[in-house]
Order: C-alpha cells, then structure tokens, then sequence
C-alpha cells in the first residue's frame, strides 16, 4: 500500500488566504483557546498569561492569529510586535494535533511543529493541553441515566 503524503494548502488558496484581514481569524482563535484551553487554567497558569501574546501560525496557509490573556479569557490581539510564544505547523499536522492523532512531542522532535518564544510559557501551553482528555474540539458525552 503506497503512503499518501499529507496534504498541503495549495499555492493558490494560501495567497488568498494571505489577502485576508487577520482580525476575524484572531477572534476565532481566541474563542477557540476560551473554548478548549481555559476552562482547564488554573489560577497560576492564568497569572502566567496575564498579557501575553500566543500566536498560531499556519505554515503552509501562510497566515497567523495572535491572542492574550486578560483578566478572565483569551482576547484577539493586534498590537505590533512580536508575540511572547509562536506556535507553528502546517494545517495538516495542527488538525492531527487538534484530533489527538498525533503527540505534540513527536511532531516537535520531527520538526513538524515549532514553538519559538518563551520556553516556560511554552510549556505551561503544552502541559495544559495534555492534561485535557479526548480530541480537543470533541464535544462532551453525555451521561447516561440509570434508574
């Protein structure tokens, strides 16, 4: 059986992609990270975002969202200047990560993924996700009832 490579953002939808505003893809980038990552913070961890900037690059899209912490969630970021974490990798390999397919390890120490900036930051990041069970965007189960 031939391997099927992964797929890639052709040439032509990242320079569209590249045209537009950045603005609503922040927004949702923040909701996204209000949505999955801050109900799991705790205390400390929200102190340690307070005002920091994330930013997630889709390599191959060739667009970035940032988003920082304040006060109570994740809110879209536009100031100037570089962000205090970039997070990096193609949508292809964002997605497996997103669906628990493949290890955050695995794709950092492949080169897949990359993250750039404050190394504690990062971590705090990475050890909040991988406490979170399931697939990220999966929704909760319900319980059954008994009787």
């Amino acid at each position: 059986m031939k391997d099927i490579p992964p797929f890639r953002v052709p040439a032509p939808v990242r320079h569209v992609l590249s045209l537009l505003p950045g603005r609503p893809g922040a927004w949702l980038f923040a909701a996204g990270l209000n949505t999955v990552l801050a109900p799991h913070l705790d205390a400390d961890a929200r102190h340690a975002l307070e005002g920091r900037r994330l930013r997630l690059a889709v390599t191959d899209a060739g667009i970035a969202f940032d988003a920082a912490w304040r006060g109570r969630a994740f809110i879209a970021a536009h100031a100037p200047g570089a962000p205090d974490l970039v997070i990096a990798a193609t949508l292809y390999d964002l997605g497996r990560l997103a669906a628990r397919k493949e290890d955050p390890d695995t794709l950092f120490f492949s080169r897949r993924l990359v993250m750039e900036g404050e190394t504690e930051l990062g971590l705090l990041i990475k050890n909040t996700l991988d406490a979170i069970d399931g697939a990220l965007f999966d929704r909760p189960r319900p319980r059954s009832r008994t009787c």
